[in-house]
């Protein structure tokens, strides 16, 4: 029986042995192939929790920025209010007409003061109007305790003067609230999503990081020289660079505001407050104001330089740092010498100085101005139901024709109706009271949300999406993409920027897919589409943008892997290359001490 088993399995030794080495590698490539599908859906779940890491991450850091934003303007408000005191100018307006009453009531009224009386009678009305700020409490708590010595004036304000100067404050306070705002709004996102960026890479690098040699033991501290600080993430560095809004908050909204009382004087002033006007003048008078203040064709805005007001010149970053206490007087910084804080400031300067900023500060102050005129003027003053800039439903019926560019306050194409009821008209003064009482909403950061905010951050899309390419754009070549710009990062006057060529005529939120499919913009949807859905990345032609992340370079459209995780790939290779550098040389130094 044996025997027959053995001569069985010699005579077909063969085809069990082919039989085994079959099974034996069906099983080993079922194995591999088990193994690869086990690491692909690691990797794809790893990957989809960084996305959904990083998604959350600068989510909750716009989330921040609203809120500081709400944290800080009341300072900047508190300021403007009290530097522009409307509301005791409308007091000495009262007073100087009750005295006129008391003296036409004891019959000490003479020929000139009853035609005076009568010739301003028509504007009593509208002093009852301007009244309200006080009945409804709008008065300042500075301007207040400033009443009485603000009364004591030695030359009394004839009330002609009185209302030139009611007028002018009043437009002036809005309007500089208006830019501060949007200014603070933009300035604050640059801000935190630097920061967040410097936080998120600094994350990302230390859970990539080897961990280190528990076997020997440090006697020094070498905290500062960690990961955090390599890439800027202290937090003196942060709380330094933070400090810096101080500049607007306290010097630049006065210079913003001696550009604005120029415009308003040079546009309003020649109008008279008892002059009965219509929404659309208003918007023109507005729009002509902007055009002054912004500039008046897309060259101008361009041109416009927001820098000053919103940071220091190199010779007064020591001034505020002091001014904010966050330096004694003794105390001197190192500001003139490259380090994180300097590089910060400089990144910061080239994104305002960019035309990116320009388009977007021009977006939000249309949202804010059309907020305060087409809303708040319109239903308050001129008693309308329906905001202007809402235009009416297809179901009504009604015929649209394209509003002049001259009457837009929003500068914007919109629509107006043509075949509507008669354009209701309302006493500039009327108006004033109305714009006087929106400066407090304007300003106001302690009782959100605040109005203006919201319209901002609903109406223009593109602010999220510009904080998205800050967000994520390169930490060593951190520069916000351009086309055709000069290596120092200044834009060439012949190759202007595919997301800066939008007129503002058409800079509306309608446009935003061609100013999407710009070089920069392909960085939001690497970001899990924080700019507008989760779209795909658009094909850039020619030239590849600085801040890649998510745009695949033209020629390598078969390229699997996305620049953005190639960006933080290669931070996290020279990160560790650089830690093992500094790990050999601490050994060599050990041992060397060693051995002395």
């Amino acid at each position: 029986m044996i025997g027959a088993t053995r001569r069985w399995f010699r005579r077909h030794r063969n085809g069990i042995a082919i039989g085994v080495g079959v099974v034996g590698a069906g099983y080993l490539a079922g194995q591999y192939v088990l193994s690869k599908i086990s690491e692909s859906r690691e990797r794809m779940s790893s990957e989809r929790i960084a996305r959904e890491n990083l998604r959350r991450r600068f989510e909750q850091n716009q989330t921040d920025c609203t809120f500081t934003v709400l944290a800080l303007l009341p300072t900047a408000a508190e300021n403007i209010l009290e530097a522009l005191p409307v509301e005791e100018l409308t007091k000495e307006l009262q007073q100087k007409k009750a005295e006129r009453l008391a003296k036409l009531n004891a019959g000490e009224i003479t020929g000139s003061d009853i035609s005076s009386l009568g010739a301003q009678s028509a504007t009593e009305d509208d002093g009852r109007s301007l009244s309200s700020l006080r009945s409804e409490g709008y008065v300042h708590t500075s301007q207040v305790a400033d009443s009485s010595s603000g009364l004591e004036t030695p030359k009394s304000k004839s009330r002609t003067q009185l209302w030139n100067d009611l007028k002018i404050n009043s437009l002036t306070r809005s309007f500089t609230l208006i830019y501060t705002l949007s200014l603070l709004t933009l300035l604050t996102r640059i801000q935190l999503n630097l920061l967040g960026r410097r936080n998120y890479l600094s994350s990302v690098v230390s859970l990539a990081s080897p961990p280190q040699n528990q076997s020997t033991i440090n006697l020094e501290d070498h905290d500062d020289e960690g990961i955090g600080h390599a890439f800027g993430n202290d937090f003196e560095t942060n709380r330094r660079y933070l400090t810096f809004s101080w500049w607007l908050l306290h010097r630049g909204w006065r210079q913003l505001m001696e550009k604005v009382k120029e415009a308003v004087e040079e546009v309003f002033g020649p109008v008279n407050p008892r002059v009965d006007i219509t929404q659309e003048r208003l918007s023109e008078l507005t729009l002509a104001v902007r055009k002054k203040v912004e500039g008046a064709t897309e060259e101008e805005r361009r041109s416009t330089k927001w820098l000053s007001y919103l940071l220091p010149s190199r010779d007064q970053e020591d001034y505020v740092l002091k001014e904010s206490g966050v330096l004694s007087a003794s105390e001197t910084s190192s500001l003139q010498n490259p380090s994180s804080l300097r590089h910060l400031l400089d990144e910061t300067s080239d994104l305002i100085d960019s035309p990116q900023f320009t388009q977007i500060l021009t977006l939000l102050n249309n949202e804010a101005f059309s907020a305060l005129i087409d809303n708040k003027c319109a239903i308050e003053a001129f008693k309308s139901t329906t905001p202007a800039h809402q235009t009416p439903t297809a179901q009504e019926g009604q015929q649209q024709e394209p509003q002049n560019f001259s009457s837009s306050v929003t500068l914007t194409q919109t629509t107006y109706d043509s075949t509507s009821t008669p354009v209701s008209k309302a006493k500039l003064a009327t108006i004033l009271a109305v714009i006087a009482r929106q400066a407090h909403v304007i300003g106001n950061g302690t009782e959100p949300p605040n109005d203006y905010i919201t319209a901002m951050e609903q109406g223009v899309r593109e602010l999220e999406a510009f904080a998205a390419v800050v967000y994520s754009s390169n930490f060593f070549d951190a520069k916000l993409p351009i086309p055709g710009s000069n290596p120092e990062g200044g834009a060439c006057p012949d190759e202007p920027s595919s997301m800066a060529t939008t007129h503002i005529t058409n800079a509306t939120n309608d446009d935003a897919p061609s100013w999407r499919n710009s070089p920069g913009f392909a960085a939001t949807a690497e970001v899990g589409g924080l700019g507008e859905g989760k779209e795909e990345v658009m094909e850039v032609g020619a030239e590849e943008s600085i801040v890649d992340l998510g745009a695949q370079p033209s020629g390598d459209h078969g390229a699997t892997t996305p620049s953005f995780e190639k960006v933080w790939g290669k931070a996290v290779e020279e990160q560790q290359q650089q830690q093992q550098q500094q790990q050999q040389q601490q050994q060599q130094q050990q041992e060397e001490e060693c051995s002395s």
